[in-house]
């Protein structure tokens, strides 16, 4: 392989990383947790945007329940974010072959 066509290619890859941390910016991802009763969003940048808590954790002395599930549901968007962001590397570098376990310059 000669050095213009890999400088080529390592162009090509900025220009794909960089339109991918924009649709990160913009992805939004869900976790729930209690059958659904807390739910968290969050953006592809691990930024929290939203927290819907259904109304019947509101009463009585459910602090507690309702504060272990909203870390529950984060953990669910966490998770789901880094298996949309895990999907979106692979379909990225298809046949690039870069090592396992190597980590790019976002996610969480």
């Amino acid at each position: 392989m000669n050095i213009k066509k890999m400088m080529e290619q390592a162009q090509q890859m900025q220009s794909k990383l960089a339109d991918m941390q924009a649709s990160l910016e913009e992805a939004e991802i869900t976790g729930s947790a209690g059958g659904g009763m807390v739910s968290v969003t969050m953006n592809g940048k691990h930024k929290l945007l939203r927290v819907s808590i259904d109304p019947s954790l509101l009463s009585g002395e459910e602090a507690e329940v309702v504060e272990d599930l909203i870390v529950a549901a984060h953990g669910d968007a966490k998770d789901k974010l880094d298996q949309h962001i895990a999907e979106q590397m692979k379909e990225m570098t298809g046949g690039m072959g870069l090592p396992p376990g190597f980590k790019m310059p976002f996610g969480g």
